[in-house]
């Protein structure tokens, strides 16, 4: 047992226990029609518009080859010990190697509902994603999987991706980007505009202006970036967790943090969470309370779940010390929702949160106003106070926090862990409850191998998507 103290206030004690493993999509597939169910209006194709194009959601049938192909959906529930009377828990969501982060379960349902499309009707089926850089990484990854497992050829399904020029460093390389075929089959398309979500603006213009004329060429265009192709693989979260340490046996109250943009896995977890309590398998009287846990340049969700509104003008103001050079909160009495101290109060902390005004901020609003929750933001500067004892937590871990956090290329989870101790700290969270941190991705410049630049092309409009895809 190790005891260390923590950044600011409370007492921390981690403690070595064996990991619950298990497949996120293999162990719960025969719940999936369930999950489905709770997740779309209508799972059928849609095929009438190109532009609106669905493979539908039938999965293939499980043979050994789809059951190799679904191994990357590695998941596991560990202790991270207490923090000041609360046992923290970690949904590790970021165990495949190609990733590294909790795409890989929708970004694999994703594929194999194409994989499916194309076996049962013969037709190819291109799928593309605007991305600030994990979800497109995870397609990527699940499509070579799905090559590699020979579940299709190469020409029947490729994937092209749109990225930030922001989020460059964290793309990755792979056959796709180093085989001179499948690069040219799937192309990875960067943005250099001042405003990252541009690309999803971009995105939705290429495919609904050119979708008909690839169509015409043969392929099935499928804008992949929807609320739905996301939620259904995180419903899972819900089943794992019933499995590994169910709500229903607990005697404490539970609350699930989780660093968002849009807050898909949260969502996933909670639609999956209904699907048990209508099946009787859980009650919604334990149903655990949410933390929503941002930073400042895309602090949205916060900012609605306390004001009910976008407004950036209800953030506090911060002024410098002189001495320091740090920003401080400027009232009285700070507000606990947002940093105490940050290093600028326009900061970036990581570009893969890059969501403004997202459509799931009123859902999300909802299950906490319902279930219990909050939202805090944090700062880099908070972060790097209590990265030593975050680390000092995944010691064990097969693959921890490194030694210099300047190498750290994903945050999610240092936000979501600074988020959990800076809410404690400050009241935010039920006395006594049990936290789960939603591990859903760390990763490091040792982790993966940098995407080379010259295997990408730079695009500013729709047109230029058109002329990257179609040429």
């Amino acid at each position: 047992m190790i005891s260390d103290p923590p950044a600011a206030g409370g007492t921390a004690t981690i403690e070595a226990t064996p990991t619950t493993s298990g497949n996120l999509l293999t162990d719960y597939l025969d719940l999936m029609p369930r999950s489905v169910a709770a997740c779309v209006a209508d799972p059928a194709p849609v095929t009438g518009d190109p532009a609106r194009f669905s493979p539908g959601f039938a999965l293939p049938e499980l043979t050994d080859a789809v059951r190799e192909y679904y191994s990357a959906a590695t998941v596991g529930w560990r202790s991270l010990g207490e923090y000041a009377g609360h046992r923290l828990s970690l949904l590790d969501l970021a165990g495949n190697p190609g990733t590294h982060t909790t795409k890989t379960f929708p970004s694999l349902l994703i594929v194999a509902r194409a994989v499916e499309y194309i076996r049962r009707t013969g037709e190819p089926v291109t799928i593309f994603s605007p991305t600030s850089a994990n979800k497109g990484t995870a397609l990527r990854d699940a499509v070579l999987r799905a090559i590699e497992a020979k579940l299709v050829d190469p020409d029947q399904l490729r994937v092209v991706i749109l990225a930030p020029w922001s989020c460059r460093d964290k793309l990755r390389a792979s056959r796709l980007s180093t085989d001179p075929g499948l690069r040219e089959l799937n192309p990875l398309l960067l943005y250099p505009g001042a405003e990252p979500e541009a690309v999803k603006r971009i995105g939705r213009e290429f495919v609904d202006t050119h979708a008909a004329e690839l169509k015409r060429r043969g392929t099935n265009l499928w804008f992949s970036l929807e609320l739905t192709n996301y939620l259904v693989a995180d419903t899972a979260r819900a089943y794992f967790e019933q499995d590994a340490d169910p709500t229903d046996a607990a005697d404490r109250p539970r609350l699930h943090a989780h660093a968002v943009s849009s807050a898909f896995g949260l969502l996933g977890y909670h639609r999956g969470r209904a699907v048990l309590e209508s099946g009787g398998q859980a009650s919604a009287a334990s149903r655990p309370a949410s933390l929503l846990v941002q930073h400042m340049a895309t602090s949205d969700m916060v900012l609605s779940l306390r004001y009910g509104c976008f407004d950036r003008d209800k953030l506090p103001g911060y002024r410098r010390d002189p001495v320091t050079g740090l920003y401080h909160q400027d009232a009285d009495a700070p507000e606990p929702h947002f940093p105490a101290t940050i290093h600028d109060p326009d900061e970036v902390l990581d570009p893969t949160f890059y969501t403004r005004r997202p459509v799931t901020t009123t859902e999300m609003n909802d299950i906490i106003g319902r279930f219990g929750g909050d939202g805090i933001v944090v700062s880099l500067h908070e972060c790097l106070e209590r990265y030593p004892a975050i680390r000092a937590r995944l010691a064990d871990h097969e693959r921890g926090l490194p030694a210099d956090f300047r190498t750290l290329r994903e945050w999610s989870l240092v936000m979501a862990m600074t988020g959990v101790c800076n809410a404690i700290d400050r009241g935010l969270v039920e006395p006594g409850a049990d936290v789960v941190v939603h591990g859903s991705g760390w990763y490091a410049t040792t982790d993966y191998q940098p995407l080379d630049l010259t295997t990408t092309s730079t695009v500013e409009s729709a047109a230029d998507v058109a002329a990257a895809v179609l040429g």
